[in-house]
């Protein structure tokens, strides 16, 4: 199987881009795709909290961690890498890749890249498209709107998207719908990937004791999100392969 990169990011802090990463895992993996993960929030990184076995800490402005990353993508038995993206760090990252030849063997169809573009409720967002586009024209290109923080977005009207998609192909929109506030926060406190709060396991894989009722928010929020993966054909464009589609169960 090709080797894929998906990067996850955006320029403006506050966003949910962890959010999206952890809410990914979750779905790959529930699909038997194995995946690996990189958290560029250096030294402390929330994704590597909630998911340690699939997540390395990594700085990306650093060559050698650079190499971590890439140098691997053809000699790893998981042949799916994830990059959670430090806030401020989505052009820095996508210059290093157009730097070190990264996007040119994209170009040549050496591996796959997904970049999964999380989007803040201000014109600030608009303006990232528009710079990032040179680096995206061969990538499966994902503009994510996340309402997990209560987040209103505005609608995009012709003229607005005229000016800001002119120059970028996308792949697809994609909504992560609001979760209830109380289950995001005990899931927050519970420090474990969503798909372990909802089968009633604690961090360390023993069984827990977390509500039935927030389990149940958890639960239709992941099949929501995994609605919008199947959507955007995402299992196809990590690892194009026959895959039975799955559902999280209670």
């Amino acid at each position: 199987m090709k080797p894929s990169v998906v990067l996850i990011g955006a320029d403006k802090g506050g966003v949910g881009k962890t959010t999206v990463a952890r809410a990914m895992l979750d779905y790959l993996l529930a699909r038997n795709t194995l995946t690996r993960a990189f958290d560029t929030e250096f030294p402390r990184g929330a994704l590597q909290r909630f998911h340690p076995r699939e997540t390395a800490l990594v700085d990306l402005t650093a060559t050698a961690d650079q190499m971590k990353i890439v140098d691997t993508l053809e000699t790893a038995e998981v042949k799916v890498s994830i990059i959670d993206l430090r806030a401020g760090g989505f052009t820095t990252a996508l210059q290093a890749l157009k730097n070190m030849g990264f996007l040119d063997a994209v170009t040549s169809g050496e591996f796959n890249f997904l970049v999964f573009h999380v989007l803040g409720p201000s014109l600030s967002s608009l303006d990232e498209i528009e710079q990032i586009a040179p680096y995206v024209q061969n990538a499966h290109y994902y503009l994510v709107k996340n309402h997990v923080n209560d987040t209103t977005f505005f609608e995009w009207d012709p003229q607005v998207h005229r000016k800001y998609f002119e120059k970028v192909n996308t792949a697809g929109e994609i909504t992560i719908p609001k979760l209830d506030e109380m289950a995001y926060e005990q899931v927050e406190l519970a420090g474990e990937p969503f798909s372990s709060y909802v089968a009633n396991l604690d961090a360390e894989g023993e069984p827990a004791n977390h509500s039935f009722v927030l389990r149940g928010y958890v639960r239709t929020w992941m099949n929501k999100i995994a609605v919008e993966f199947d959507r955007a054909e995402l299992l196809g464009a990590v690892a194009p392969r026959p895959v039975k589609a799955a559902r999280f169960g209670r």
